[in-house]
């Protein structure tokens, strides 16, 4: 790397042979899985005889066929998610980490299987027109090229999410570009609900339940509609509630403590929110509340130094923490030191988070209460961005801490570390990333006159169907079932001819088990919407658990008809034939997956008992060993024990189900130990929160 860093190639990043030499893409399966030649003509084009160099650009415009078919394969547009694949689906192996095969990041899989593409049976929602990359990433822009199309062409600026190369290359164009694309409206955020903090003494006010017996993919990323993934459930009565809060009128009491739900929701994103290295980024979800005098009464999610500095631990965040052996945190983009995950949490295409925030109202607080939820990115982390800059080992450090598996080091990010040829307009300083507020939502609470009790209510109207549906959505991804079928149950009063509503009551009842009680909502779905190929894949399973694998099959068979390329309907029936004991079909219709994912782990399984089934113990031998190589290794959570010790927010952000308490505000701008130590007092004086926290 040295000796190549100050070269042009060097410094002229992604240029158009990266995409345009590509000669042929083997699979969907990603990591640079591609060939890559030289172009006719190279030798012209990258001549340093300036004359040659016209005299290519001469001939280009004299007879520009040649150099399309050169540089436009047919599969660059035809099959473009599949050739963007190639990059953008990624995982390490032995010979990159010492370990084993490890998914990364991958925005293929949850494109494919989504609504965004079309492909997808199973998603909450669903765009007037599929799209693919090209679509967002490659808008059309005004042009006089030679090349345009009715004065248009496909921008190659790639607007997305990288704001740190712009930024430091002082790109002032190509930033505004890319800040746009994130403040496009493609994520949105809504302060939605409150209920009130009743710690109850004594009995069970909640049971957690494991669900889902899908195979789990060994994977550092999120895994979306691509597979069956289902983790631990939480039942639980739902209590009072307001929402959605701006229509609520409920009037909240000083000295007391409310739980404030504000929904993220992925609208047109095609695949994971965030997406890309996850493991690299600050993207949080701050909630601030103030009094009608300014004064600050809560405050999650702070970025120290005004914005300049690291966000305070205890922020509700969207990534991948992924862990070394020795369980630290992968920081420095050492990806082949990743063994296990704390957490993913990542929001799929057209689906919703929700996160919950404890807020204490003091008694001396005037009212009204002004709400601010904002969801805030930047490209990298605080600490990467030092030590990408500036990062060396502290001296005198034991070389032990440092191996294959592992880093332990500590580092020094002091400027006299920058080297003095680092790439970029910003020399001798670390960068101070900009922070990008992709939505913002904001809301009051009416403070009351401390005698009357709040009235807590849900209002339920058609033009808040969406509103109500979001938070189900958020609370069913989160395994709060009981939550999600209280909001899906608000979504059918709102608007009784929406079919989803009815589905989506059906869709919790069936992740909780109660299969008998979800049957009359797919009926009212189907009454209301018979096509809809969701609500078949849902009939399916209450057949399929009732043992009904004939009106299961024919269940699913409408829902393939509609979607033919989903992997877990695929799935499905390949299950369901094997257990009818038809395992050469069931081989067949599980090629079918193998052809859209090679590497999808519930495939290689169920394959690996059809051939069983049938007695060719060679291929059951084969797929044995693929499934093997795909599956996640349980036992590597071990290493989850030290991060969880050690550090609280961690511990409480790891919890699919949790809440954010605000930093203490003794000071404008309190700082991240400030922070940490407030709530490790606050916390240690709380007993259900100690007992939580032990869980």
């Amino acid at each position: 790397i040295k000796e190549q860093m100050d070269t042009p190639e060097a410094h002229a990043g992604l240029a158009c042979t990266s995409c345009h030499s590509i000669v042929r893409v083997d699979s969907s399966m990603g990591n640079n899985g591609f060939l890559i030649q030289y172009p006719p003509l190279h030798e012209l084009a990258s001549s340093k005889n300036k004359y040659m160099r016209a005299f290519d650009h001469f001939l280009t415009f004299l007879n520009p066929k040649p150099h399309k078919r050169s540089f436009l394969k047919p599969f660059m547009v035809l099959d473009a998610p599949e050739f963007c694949s190639s990059c953008h689906k990624v995982h390490l192996d032995v010979p990159v980490n010492n370990y084993r095969w490890f998914r990364g990041f991958n925005e293929y899989d949850a494109w494919q299987a989504s609504g965004v593409s079309g492909q997808g049976a199973r998603s909450f929602y669903y765009p007037d027109k599929s799209s693919t990359c090209v679509d967002c990433h490659m808008p059309l822009v005004p042009s006089r090229d030679p090349g345009h199309h009715s004065g248009q062409v496909h921008s190659h600026r790639f607007p997305a999410a990288n704001t740190a190369v712009p930024f430091a290359n002082r790109d002032a164009e190509q930033l505004k570009a890319t800040e746009d694309f994130l403040k496009s409206g493609f994520i949105s955020a809504d302060i939605f609900a409150a209920s009130p903090v009743e710690e109850q003494q004594g009995g069970t006010p909640m049971v957690r339940r494991s669900a889902g017996d899908g195979m789990q993919l060994m994977s550092s990323f999120g895994v979306g509609e691509e597979a069956e993934q289902a983790g631990p459930v939480l039942i639980r009565e739902v209590g009072k509630i307001a929402a959605p809060i701006d229509k609520a009128g409920v009037r909240f009491q000083a000295g007391s403590t409310v739980r404030i739900d504000v929904v993220v929701r992925t609208r047109k994103v095609g695949h994971f929110f965030p997406g890309g290295t996850v493991d690299a980024f600050d993207v949080w979800l701050e909630l601030q509340a103030r009094d009608a005098q300014g004064k600050a009464i809560f405050w999650s999610g702070m970025a120290e130094e005004d914005g300049k500095g690291p966000v305070e631990r205890g922020a509700h965040f969207y990534r991948s923490y992924q862990i070394d052996a020795d369980g630290n945190m992968i920081n420095k983009r050492n990806a082949w030191q990743t063994r296990s995950v704390l957490y993913v949490r990542l929001i799929p295409p057209g689906a919703a988070d929700v996160a919950h925030f404890r807020v204490r109202i003091p008694k001396d607080a005037q009212g009204p209460i002004a709400v601010t939820a904002k969801l805030n990115y930047r490209k990298f982390s605080h600490y990467y961005a030092q030590f990408a800059y500036a990062g060396q080992p502290k001296p005198g450090q034991d070389a032990k801490l440092l191996g294959p598996h592992h880093n332990s080091l500590e580092y020094s990010f002091d400027p006299v570390n920058i080297p003095k040829n680092v790439s970029g307009e910003i020399k001798g300083e670390i960068p101070v990333l900009p922070i990008v507020t992709l939505a913002k939502a904001q809301a009051k609470l009416e403070l009351g006159d401390g005698k009357t009790e709040p009235a807590w209510k849900p209002v339920v109207g058609k033009a808040d169907r969406e509103r109500w549906n979001d938070w189900g959505i958020g609370l069913l991804l989160q395994g709060d079932l009981k939550g999600a079928e209280y909001a899906f149950q608000r979504v059918t009063e709102a608007e009784p001819e929406y079919a989803d509503g009815w589905l989506n009551v059906a869709r919790a009842l069936i992740q909780e088990g109660e299969t008998e009680a979800a049957k009359p909502y797919i009926e009212k779905a189907l009454a209301r919407n018979p096509k809809l190929g969701r609500t078949h894949f849902f009939k399916a399973m209450i057949e399929k658990a009732d043992g009904d694998y004939d009106g299961a099959l024919a269940s699913l068979r409408v829902t393939e008809s509609l979607y033919p390329r989903d992997r877990v309907v695929l799935n499905q029936i390949a299950r369901i034939l094997f257990l009818k004991r038809q395992y050469a079909e069931a081989i067949q219709v599980l090629d079918r997956i193998c052809r859209i994912d090679p590497e999808d782990v519930q495939m290689h399984y169920t394959m690996m008992l059809a051939y069983r089934g049938l007695g060719n113990q060679d291929k059951a031998a084969r797929e044995e060993k693929l499934f093997q190589r795909f599956k996640a290794e349980e036992a590597s959570q071990a290493i989850t024990g030290k991060p969880r010790m050690l550090s609280p927010e961690d511990n409480n952000e790891r919890q699919q189900i949790h809440e954010h308490e605000s930093a203490a505000l003794s000071s404008p701008v309190p700082s991240a130990r400030e922070i940490s130590t407030a709530r490790k007092a606050r916390r240690s004086g709380d007993p259900v929160i100690a007992a939580w926290e032990g869980r």
